[in-house]
């Protein structure tokens, strides 16, 4: 157990390997309730949201949700978020990072555009329940409702015993399965009931199979690949940009840095010779010349070789590039490759 954001987090229950494969291969658990969940209501709630996000909140019906990012006004981002439509033009649930909950809340709030803005996150439990066997454990402990009929990205109403939940269908794995929303006083009981339920093997995952789970799919990390000095088409995260769909805050700087042509690309590689990349570490040329830093690596459990995703100058950003990393002042050969390292589930 360690501390994560003011939360005490497992870092593992019974191995980070044997909690990758089977989140992999069957169905895991991770206790999320640590993220934050905020609620934009009201005649302003859309206004409010289209100004603060990059994503065009607009094209959200009821029930849908969509992955964005929350600029600030040099150009990088203050977080990134999920943005989940319970009732279009007038109720939205936003969910944020646990370790910037209190500056997205305060952002927001600075920034407002007359939304009904409310901190929500002391009121929800949250658990993700990820693998092939996923959909099949939820469509038991959920009925009536049918999980595994709903497409990526939606999110539903519903109860557990006496308690409201909102299941949706996004996940941080490559996965399929959900993430529900759960009354804070029900997680536990829903936590039982979904490692007891017998249509599906489900076991608890901690944070470090959590950890490589995503980086196989090159997925950000607030902290590792984003930060607030990210420009959002460097992060290759343009797909969640719709400039030409609205204004937003930081737009005209986040758009000059595209337009003056992207000095760096975060890119994912593998290593060719032996050495696992580690956050931080320098990304060189083979005479030396620093060229980027690693944001994150780990030796891949469902590849079994180590693999990393780094910021590079651009002209070493193509598939193949040939590419250094200096560990403990030793050029370790690797090479830029596609990703995602693992192509998974949805």
């Amino acid at each position: 157990m360690v501390d994560f954001a003011g939360w005490v987090m497992p870092i593992q229950y019974e191995g980070l390997k044997e909690e990758h494969f089977h989140t992999r291969n069957h169905v895991g658990l991770f206790d999320v309730s640590h993220m934050g969940e905020i609620r934009f209501k009201g005649p302003k709630a859309l206004e409010a949201l289209q100004w603060l996000t990059t994503n065009d909140v607009s094209v959200l019906e009821n029930g849908q949700a969509q992955y964005s990012l929350l600029p600030n006004t040099q150009g990088g981002l203050v977080d990134d978020i999920f943005v989940y439509c319970l009732e279009k033009n007038a109720d939205y649930l936003v969910c944020v990072n646990a370790s910037n909950k209190d500056k997205d809340f305060a952002w927001m709030t600075q920034n407002n555009k007359g939304a009904d803005i409310t901190d929500e996150s002391s009121a929800w439990g949250q658990i993700a329940i990820q693998g092939p066997e996923a959909l099949k454990l939820c469509d038991a402990v959920f009925s009536p409702i049918k999980v595994s009929e709903m497409p990526r990205n939606q999110i539903v109403k519903g109860r557990f015993q006496n308690y409201t939940i909102m299941i949706a269908t996004t996940g941080y794995t490559g996965e399929k399965g959900c993430e529900v929303f759960v009354e804070a006083a029900g997680t536990a009981a829903l936590w039982q009931a979904l490692l007891q339920n017998t249509a599906a093997t489900a076991k608890p995952i901690g944070l470090g199979a959590r950890d490589t789970l995503r980086t196989e799919m090159k997925f950000s990390l607030y902290g590792h690949e984003i930060d607030d000095t990210s420009n959002p088409y460097e992060a290759t995260l343009g797909w969640a940009m719709k400039p030409q769909a609205k204004d937003f805050l930081g737009k005209e700087a986040i758009l000059k840095v595209k337009e003056q042509g992207l000095q760096r690309k975060l890119v994912g590689f593998k290593m060719i010779d032996r050495g696992i990349p580690r956050q931080g570490y320098e990304i060189k040329t083979q005479d030396g010349q620093k060229i980027g830093h690693v944001t994150s690596g780990t030796h891949s459990p469902t590849l079994d070789y180590p693999v990393g995703i780094a910021y590079v100058q651009t002209a070493f950003s193509k598939e193949g590039a040939e590419i250094f990393v200096d560990i403990r002042g030793k050029l370790i050969k690797a090479c830029v490759v596609k990703t995602p390292f693992v192509n998974k589930g949805t």
